[in-house]
């Protein structure tokens, strides 16, 4: 999922969940839009507003926990989100670490990073 998104279409998104802060769009954002709407990512309020559908909010979360995966297994103290954190173990992913504040990833964890990489290339 999100698969087909390239770098600036990800910002865009992120853009649009913290807020526009202007009256008109960043240029990240407006660029964006059309393909973004298109593909069901976002779409506008009544309002004329800007927000992410509920497949772009799956998107962005799944995108967390990626990056929290990764994050792990490179540094086990890495501070994850609740929710990435909550994810991640209901799932088998991590584990915390005993007397420790942090996260170990499982074989699954590792098996799941290894298929995203060999499907990303």
């Amino acid at each position: 999922m999100g698969g087909d998104l390239t770098t600036d279409e990800f910002d865009a998104l992120q853009q649009i969940v913290a807020g526009i802060k202007h009256a008109r769009p960043s240029a990240c954002v407006a660029r964006n839009t059309k393909r973004l709407t298109g593909l069901k990512y976002i779409a506008y309020a009544k309002d004329g507003s800007l927000g992410l559908t509920d497949k772009g909010k799956q998107t962005l979360f799944i995108k967390s926990c990626i990056e929290g995966l990764r994050a792990i297994e490179s540094d086990s103290h890495t501070v994850l989100k609740s929710d990435v954190a909550t994810f991640l173990g209901k799932k088998g992913h991590i584990v915390a670490q005993e007397g420790a504040s942090g996260f170990d990833i499982t074989p699954k964890g590792r098996e799941c990073l290894a298929d995203i990489d060999s499907n990303s290339k």
